[in-house]
This record gives C-alpha cells, structure tokens and sequence, in this order.
C-alpha cells in the first residue's frame, strides 16, 4: 500500500499561507549565486525584505487567523563562534500550533517547498529533539516525495539526515543550488564537543558548523518546546538561521504566533479520532499503594516513616518515603488526590501501627496497595478484547487494527518471566479460542516492540531501565514500528500490538493505532495528551486512502485509573492551555455505551412523511463567473497593492584583530537597500508566470490568458511588473484567487436531480455513548419528538437546543441529520444540523401553518465570528435549500430564532 495526500485540506492550507504570506514582498531568488564567506564557499538562503515589513506583514496574518497582533518580532539574539570568530547570531520566530495527528510534519515540508516556489529560499534544518521525531520525519519525506513532485512542478529537493561520521553530506548542503533539507535532532550540534564543531581534515580543515552558518538556513522545529533551554537555544542560534518556524501542538513558548488549529477545531471539524476512555481500578480505598516502614519516637514528637507513590516535579510517580506526623495528610506528602481519605489519625509506637481517619490500620511492615498484577490483567485482556471486536468489524473496510501498550518498566516485558509478557501471553491465549479468526494465530507473531536505547563505551546496549544485548530481532522491529509504516499497517504482516515505555510518547503516530494501554507501575498525572497523541490521526484502509466514518475513528484509552480520574487530569491539561473554549467535549466512557433505537413508528407519521420528501432530494451545482466583474474587482484591489521593485542588501562591516594579530572579528556595521534595475535582465513573461501560479495553486483555479492579459495591460503597476515580475504575478495572483473564491460561492446555482436519500438509511440500532445523548422525553415523561428515543449531540449549543425542543409542544418532529445526509459545495461535503417540523401559532393560540425547516445551530449568527469556509458551507446550504429544494434554512443560536 502507499498512503494518499489530499493537498485540498483547507485548515492545512491556512497554515501553509500563514507562513508564506509573512514575507509578502520578499522578491524571488531564481538562482542564488555562491558567496564565498572567508575561505567557506555556499549558496546561502536570502531575505531582503526589512523587519518592520515582515512586522506587519505578520500582524495582518494574525488578523486574518483571529489570534491576538504581536508589537514586535520575538527574535532571539546569542553570541555565537563562527569561521571569521565571535558574533552576535539574530535570528526570527514564528510559531504554528496544530493539534496533534493533523498532519503537521506535511504542513511544515509543504510550507517550505512553498516558500522555495515563492521567494526562492533553498536551505532548510528540520531539527527535532529525539531520534523516534527524526526516523518519522524521514519517512515522511519518503512518503510525500511523489506527491510534491506532482504539486510543485516535479521540483528538485534533497533530504538527508545528519551524520557525524559523514561531513561531506553538510558539504554537500552549503554548495548546491537546489533545495536542500537537512535533518537533525538537536543533541548532535548542542554541545562544544559535538563532531560537527570540530574541524576535520575530511572538509580540508573547515569546520561542518562553518558551513551551516554560510548557508542562513530556515530552521524548521519539531516540537520547539524540547528546545527551550539555555544550552538548546545557543545550540539553535549557532546555526545562524535566517529565521526560525516552530511547530507543535503544546507550545511553551508560542514566539510570534500565525495560526493555531485547537483541540476543539480539531474535533468539531473531524479531523481527528474521538476519544473513549475505559479505566480500570480496584475500587476500594486501599487501593493506592501504602508500606509503614517504621515509626521513631524523640523526646517530643512521634513519628512514622511511610513509603508511598508520589508525583515528583517532573510528572512521573516514583515510590518515595515521607515522614508523617499525627494530623498529617498523605494526599499532602504523595501531591496526589487518590490519597485524600488517608489522613493520620494515631501514631502507635508500642502496639507498632499507623491509623488513618478512614479506619484503615497499617502494621509495622505491612504493605497494602494496588494489585498491579489484577490491574495489569483488567487492562490487558480489555484491550485484547476490544482489538479482536474492532478487527472483526473493520476488516470488510479494509482497515488493520493496531493496539500500542505503554509499559512501567521494559524488564516486565522484555524478559521470558516478565509480568506483562506473561499477562498478554495468557491473556491473548484465552480470548483468542472466543474467535474464529485469531484461534490459529501464534502470540509472538502478533507482538513487537520498540524500546530507546543508548550505547555505552564497552558497548553494552541499554534499554532504558533494562540491560540487555541487540540483536537483529531488535533491529527487525525498529525498522518495522519507526520506518516501514505501510507493511505495518497491511494484512500481510501479523503484527499488530506494539509495546513500548516511553520511546513512542512524541513525535511518532500509526493512523490505525485505535487503542492504547497505559501499564504504568502507577499513575502518572501528565503527559497524557502525549500518549493519546500518538493514536489521533484518522486511519487508513489497505489502499492508503482515509477513512473518514466517525464510527470508524474512535481511539480507546485503556488507563490504570478510573474513567472520572483520567478525564479531569486530560480535559485540564487541554483547558491549560487552551482555556475551556479551546477543548473540545470530554472523552466518552467506553464502558458506558447505550443502544439508541430508531422509532419504526415515526417513519410512518405523516409529519416524518412530508419532511423527509422536501429535503430528501440531491442537487448538483454550477458555477458561473462573471469575468467583467472579476477584472473589475480585481484592478480595483490592484490598486491599493504595492509591488515593490527588487532591492539589493549591501552589508557594512569592520573587522578587527586581537593582539596577536591571529584572531579576527567582524562586527556588522550596518546595511543599505538599494534598488536594483532590470536592465540587462531577461523579463519572464508574466502571463505566462501569472497562468502557472494559476495552475499549482490548491485547489487550482483556471482563468483565461485573455483574462489575465486584460488585467495586466489595465492595471496601475506595468512599470513596476516589468522591474518585478514574480512579485506583481503572487500579488495579482492571489487577488485573482480571493475574488474568485468569492464567485464560486456567490454565483453558486443548485439544480435538484433524479437521486434522493432513502428514509430506510436510518439504522435501527445506533451504539453511541451516554455522556453525547439526551433522552426524547417530553416533560410529563410521554415519548419526545426525535427520531431516535436518545438524541446525540455534539456541541453545548446542540444538546441546549434539543432540550428546548423536547420542551416545546410545537415541535411535532425533529432529526439531527445523519452524516451521511450531505450536500456537495465547492468548498467541502456539508451536512446540516437538524430537520424540524413546527406548528405556528396566531395570538390567540390557533395553528396557522405547519413548517417544515432545516437549521444549523451555533453559537453564534455573527458571521463575521465564524470561519470563512464555515460562512462559504452555509451560503451553499441556504442556495441548495431555498432555491432548489424550496425548504426554509437558517442558522440559529436557540429556540427563540426558530422562526
């Protein structure tokens, strides 16, 4: 199998602008010379275009992204050692944030092809902070390469990884021409000791970081907040980057911020997998775990030393003794809520025992606790169990099923006794015989797993907390987990349960990872966005395509801890950082799922009969562009535009010697702007220029020659377009482009054709979760008015309003329209939020009018307040609806704006 890209994902192509459109201005680089910096020769990135245009440039990205403006470029300064010596390296940042599984390793390679296409920029660092990030990150070159050779014109690019033991490969970077990206994590430059600091005669002398520096690469980073540390921040400006762009779903730091894709924008929008949440505790209060070790008593005081598992400063939970006093509370000394009921009542030093308030007595000694061992089982044989039933479900789609357990420690798996190889051996071995399917299937075959390792110098390999040697096995299943997704996710190969500790806690994914297992020895408070990270993209079925059934993509977490727990610690790390606008509903309880049943009987109601032959109908669209108006529009945009003329940066420097007369410093003095004329240069032809951007724009857009020359030789910028041709060509491109979009949609015409919706679509029998349903219940208990007796919601606004309308005795029948029930738009497929049937009353209380309405709900009916294809999919909804279908459509924020 191969995977598939869609490049028409539109919440990836605001990112991807974002980005490019900060340098609006910048005038394209077609082919960097070499400079020569000292005896170092490169073809280095060039940015021409002074701070305070790229200042407000990135204050007009944020308008347009509704994120709050920046008064200023958040640039970091450092001094740093280069080839001519000591300077100081500025270099600029900016920040993307999309949540986790949207596909931000394809935004951030698109966005720079991007910027290569647009501004000639050529020299890109991707760095990343641990090996697992650098091995997905190389993949997905490898995975993207053919579809960006088809989306950029078959555009030579290189992508290598840093090795230390090959400094030609940064030879090789700084000479050629073409785009290059590097990879690296940032362990292999952060330190004076580091090989690519040290001159080698394999580079003649020069130094491998030298060379780097020539180039004023564009740092991409991978999750930046591993990067802000003192040390990681002088490693970052001793590449000397031209500026820096930063990607990540948890940003510490979030340095000049252009987009941001939330948590709830995530899940509103379908981008993600919905999360589940199946714990698993014992439930008593003894569960947490407690030993006395021994009580002292002075002259004074009496204490007790007692071994508890606490949540240290860095969000692990590690057994630790504290020393307690009568009256003290555990919950206190563990930093851990699971202890609240165990305050110290009496310290008995004679009888040698420890009472708590709850009547709980501990014995010198004496251990109590959680039963790892039953835990351990609880969960593995849950999420063994949930494996097989989700299989046998999804293998007629095509989908693999894969399961990713996190463990406590990697000696209880990788050894023949370990407790959790043993547990998922018998587990797997006894649930297996329940069905058909798997009864033939060998337990190793199924099994692999991934664990961080590190050499020492007599070359010893240590697994984490586990000694123990490599083998080829091992290397077997690095190559399969971290490199060879496809095979992993074909029927093919057997394996489909991964173990891991926390090697695979950020920066890697599978799509197909549709539950996680979290074996911890005991519960760790944070990080839990990182696990349920690595399962939240949307899967894939054999042919690489993505599977976009909301049915489908549900990941189950399996934790060591109760569902209430779990949610309260998840749904405070996104509020965080988010606020509670930003996270999106809490996750469901797996182990509370509830059958909702289709009223048979509804269907046949007269009321159910007439709305469902209004609505029922599909259209088809066309669009008519009226290119009078869009030359009209777009001169008149043109001539508020600047298009400035291509500028040549002269750099003033003094350089300086120390008294040795060895050691030289350049200290820059200054820089000048010059303009630079076109004489002597060809001039491309910018029809052509402005017709080939047509072309590869996403989605592409097609005008007429005709079209693009009437506004060429009617604009106010000629002069400036033969000086500029590449930058008047972006700038009335993309006035051509936002003008367009605008008719597509306004000029939008629905003709109703031979195809409708069958009512018998409805499924009899829905499985959905408690926490998204309301009952159809009227107020005096008689059955409500939805077509199913439980009503699944997925907003605040939603389950408002259908509370509202199980109140309201007008309402005589409403649905929340399946999403199967979708109307095509140019922008997207849309699917509206309810059908209503509705009595109207005079002042008097009489039925005048029986109404038959579709609705969306929202929380607001500001337009300006939603998003731009959010407004786009409503114009289309309201054409298809009251022009083709003669059926009444609005959007609404409550009952009261029903009518």
């Amino acid at each position: 199998m191969q995977f598939k890209f869609d490049s028409n994902q539109e919440y990836q192509l605001h990112a991807i602008d974002s980005v490019v459109d900060l340098f609006e201005g910048q005038p394209r680089i077609t082919n960097n010379p070499t400079f020569t910096f000292g005896s170092i020769a490169a073809v280095p990135n060039q940015l021409f275009l002074p701070e305070d245009e790229i200042l407000s440039n990135l204050n007009e990205v944020q308008r347009e992204q509704n994120i709050a403006t920046d008064s200023a470029l958040q640039c970091i300064e450092e001094e740093i050692e280069g080839a001519g010596g000591k300077r100081t390296a500025r270099f600029m940042n900016f920040s993307v944030e999309m949540e986790t599984g949207t596909g931000k390793t394809y935004v951030y390679l698109r966005t720079a092809l991007k910027l290569h296409e647009r501004y000639g920029f050529r020299k890109f660092i991707v760095v990343v902070p641990s090996v697992p990030i650098r091995e997905g990150v190389l993949k997905s070159f490898a995975m993207t390469e053919k579809h960006f050779k088809e989306l950029f014109g078959n555009v030579a690019y290189r992508y290598t990884s840093y090795d230390s033991d090959n400094p030609n490969l940064v030879r090789q970077f700084a000479l050629s021409n073409s785009v290059e990206f590097m990879v690296m994590t940032i362990d292999s430059f952060n330190k004076a000791s580091n090989v690519i600091r040290q001159s080698t005669d394999k580079l003649q002398g020069e130094t491998p970081i030298h060379l780097v520096q020539a180039t004023r690469p564009i740092l991409i980073l991978d999750e930046p907040q591993n990067m802000e540390s003192e040390l990681r921040i002088k490693a970052l400006a001793a590449l000397d980057p031209l500026f820096a762009l930063r990607y990540s779903a948890t940003h510490r730091n979030p340095y000049n911020l252009v987009y941001r894709l939330t948590p709830f924008e995530a899940y509103r929008q379908g981008l993600v997998k919905k999360i589940t949440v199946a714990g698993v505790e014992e439930q008593n209060e003894s569960a947490v775990f407690l030993r006395l070790n021994g009580i002292k008593t002075q002259k004074k005081t009496i204490t007790a030393s007692i071994a508890v598992h606490k949540l240290m400063a860095d969000g692990t939970v590690k057994e630790q003794n504290v020393t307690v006093k009568s009256g003290d509370e555990l919950s206190v000394k563990a930093n851990r809520p699971e202890y609240e009921p165990f305050i110290v009542q009496e310290i008995n030093a004679v009888d040698g025992f420890v009472r708590f308030g709850n009547g709980i007595e501990l014995k010198a000694g004496e251990e109590r606790g959680a039963n790892k061992k039953a835990i351990f089982n609880a969960q593995i044989r849950f999420t063994i169990e949930e494996h097989f039933r989700k299989q046998r479900r999804l293998k007629e789609a095509g989908v693999k099923v894969l399961s990713l357990f996190f463990i406590d420690r990697v000696d209880n798996y990788v050894k023949d006794d370990g407790l959790i190889r043993q547990l998922f051996t018998d587990a797997f071995n006894d649930l297996k015989q329940q069905y058909a399917e798997w009864k033939d299937v060998e337990v190793a075959k199924v099994q692999e797993a991934y664990f961080a390792s590190r050499r020492t110098k007599s070359g010893e390999v240590i697994y984490e907390d586990s000694k123990t040697g490599e083998s080829e096995k091992d290397k077997a299943a690095y190559d399969l987990i971290m490199k060879d997704k496809e095979r992993l996710l074909s029927f093919e190969e057997p394996v489909c349960f991964i173990f891991s500790h926390s090697a695979l806690r950020e920066g890697w994914d599978n799509p197909n990872i549709f539950q996680i297992c979290t074996l911890n020895q005991t519960v760790s408070e944070t990080k839990k966005r990182q696990e349920i990270g690595r399962g939240m993209r949307l899967s894939v079925n054999q042919h690489g395509d993505r599977v976009r059934d909301d049915k489908v993509n549900v990941l189950t977490v399996v934790p060591n801890e109760s569902y209430q727990r779990y949610v309260e610690s998840y749904q405070s790390e996104i509020e965080e950082d988010f606020g509670k606008e930003g996270a999106p509903p809490p996750p469901a309880d797996r182990r509370k799922q509830k059958t909702v049943r289709l009223r048979k009987e509804y269907l046949l109601k007269s009321e159910f009969k007439e709305l469902w032959e209004r609505i029922k109908h599909k259209t088809r669209y066309a669009v008519k562009v009226d290119s009078r108006k869009l030359i009209e529009d777009v001169l008149e945009d043109l001539k508020k535009a600047e298009i400035k003329r291509p500028r040549i940066m002269i750099n003033r420097a003094k350089m300086t010697v120390d008294s040795t007369g060895k050691q030289f410093t350049t200290l820059v003095a200054g820089d000048i702007a010059l303009p630079m004329t076109s004489r002597g240069t060809p001039v491309p032809n910018v029809i052509e220029v402005m017709a080939n951007l047509m072309e590869h724009t996403t989605p592409p857009m097609r005008v007429t020659r005709t079209t693009l020359l009437e506004i060429f030789k009617r604009c106010n910028h000629q002069e400036a377009a033969i000086q500029n041709p590449y930058d008047f060509a972006h700038v009335a491109v993309h006035h051509i482009k936002l003008r367009l979009a605008d008719q597509l949609v306004d000029g939008i015409v629905y003709e109703k054709i031979d195809e409708y919706y069958e009512m018998t679509q409805f499924e009899t029998e829905l499985e959905l979760f408690e926490q998204h349903l309301i009952p159809s219940i009227r107020p005096d208990g008689s059955n409500g008015a939805a077509l199913y007796d439980y009503v699944e919601y997925e907003s605040e606004t939603e389950k408002i309003f259908a509370e509202e309308m199980e109140k309201d005795e007008r309402v005589k029948f409403y649905v929340k329209l399946p999403k199967w029930f979708v109307v095509d738009t140019p922008i997207a497929k849309y699917t509206p939020d309810w059908a209503v049937v509705i009595e109207k009353s005079n002042a008097h209380g009489e039925v005048e009018d029986t109404l038959y309405l579709v609705r969306e709900t929202k929380s607001t009916t500001d337009k300006s307040k939603l998003r731009p294809d959010e407004t786009k999919k409503i114009h289309c909804g309201e054409v298809h609806f009251t022009k083709a279908l003669d059926v009444n459509y609005k959007v609404i924020s409550d009952i009261n704006e029903i009518f």
